[in-house]
């Protein structure tokens, strides 16, 4: 009797800590707005919806499961500061055409205090569009989605999220100011294409610290506009490495303006910290205050480079210099491993050679020995010890 008793008060407890937790003021369970066969979408927009109009502090919760997600927009601007709270595994259709020709399959947008947290995982299954993806012989090819779009957020934070197998770009910031993304890890495979870790543009006071970011591109690249970003103890590879750039393509192009990577390792990377430009194009801007300090490489191809001739695919004419002026960048305290020989490659543009180029401390190997350094239209700075540049 007792044994029964003792299991009734517990069911009891369960569903009384359920329906409060359900009834919470400013709390939207999904599942209270049904979910058909797994299904998520229509009742993640009608969380979504009521939260948003919410007057207080609101929270939307999607519980420990595996779910389906179709493309989904939730924008704001909310009436109160907003959660999305996401435990479960959340799978994109396989199939890229499903998204509805759409750029990102999960997008935020226009919304200040925004948070996405909870340990959760969203599955781009991006096998299928990687098969699909020719970018590297068309210019004109499709780009699939990305799993996430940020845009136009403000004082906004993206923390213990995981992001897997992207069907392109796992996340696009884009028109934000102030917003950390903090223990956002990133997982796709070597050989995935175009599939970068996070990609920023436009976008002020953005900072990237406490991840681990795996896949098949660059691992975090910053387009024109984006200003004050830190990016911090952050562990790369596989990856093309953390880069600024690629800039000098699109007209119109903003400055990018002091950048800070410090207490980051790369592993196994194509490329360690990288600033990377087109030749050939009219576009004329800057890219100054760059800050690379304290990075750790194993076993990474051209730990150090600055190539102002950068021309992937041969997508691009040599014949004019690149219009990018480089200025004010301190590689510091950069130590470990190159595969390599070359372990700093500073190719610097004829038309607007590099300015204030400092090699702080920087100590890499290839196969037990020091690494050499190849320079042209740069005199950078030597402290303490560093290559010394050869010219050609």
């Amino acid at each position: 009797m007792n044994i029964q008793l003792s299991i009734i008060v517990l069911v009891w407890l369960i569903l009384s800590l359920a329906s409060y937790v359900t009834s919470q003021p400013g709390v939207f369970n999904i599942r209270t707005y049904g979910i058909p066969n797994g299904d998520i979408t229509n009742a993640l927009k009608s969380a979504w919806k009521e939260a948003c109009a919410s007057r207080i502090p609101s929270k939307v919760v999607v519980p420990a499961s595996w779910y389906k997600l179709q493309q989904i927009d939730l924008e704001g601007p909310c009436n109160a500061p907003i959660e999305v709270q996401v435990h479960g595994m959340i799978l994109s259709p396989k199939n890229p055409y499903n998204l509805n020709g759409q750029d990102q399959w999960v997008r935020f947008k226009y919304i200040n205090f925004l948070t996405l947290s909870g340990k959760g995982t969203f599955d781009g299954q991006g096998e299928m569009a990687w098969k699909k993806n020719n970018c590297g012989k068309n210019t004109n090819c499709i780009r699939f989605a990305m799993n996430f779009g940020f845009f136009f957020l403000n004082n906004s934070v993206i923390k213990d999220i995981n992001s897997k197998d992207s069907k392109y770009f796992h996340a696009n910031v884009f028109g934000c100011n102030n917003v950390t993304f903090e223990n956002f890890n990133v997982d796709a495979p070597k050989d995935s294409p175009n599939t970068d870790g996070i990609h920023i543009g436009r976008s002020t006071k953005v900072n990237i610290i406490n991840s681990n970011i795996a896949t098949g591109d660059d691992c975090i690249s910053l387009g024109d506009g984006s200003r004050h970003i830190v990016i911090r103890n952050v562990t790369c590879g596989p990856g093309h490495g953390i880069s600024v750039g690629s800039l000098g393509k699109y007209d119109n192009e903003e400055p990018v303006l002091n950048l800070i990577v410090k207490n980051c390792t790369l592993n196994n990377t194509d490329n360690g910290v990288r600033i990377k430009t087109w030749p050939g194009t009219s576009v004329i801007s800057i890219a100054s205050h760059l800050h690379f300090e304290d990075i750790v490489m194993v076993n990474v191809s051209n730990p150090v480079i600055i190539d102002q001739e950068y021309c992937p695919w041969n997508q691009c004419s040599k014949k004019s210099p690149s219009k990018i002026k480089i200025r004010k960048v301190l590689f510091k305290n950069i130590r470990g491993t190159s595969a390599t020989q070359e372990g700093v490659t500073m190719i610097c543009s004829q038309g607007v050679p590099c300015e204030r180029v400092v090699l702080n401390d920087v100590d890499l190997h290839f196969n037990g020995s020091k690494v050499s350094a190849k320079c042209s239209n740069v005199k950078p700075k030597i402290r303490r010890k560093a290559p010394i540049c050869k010219y050609y």
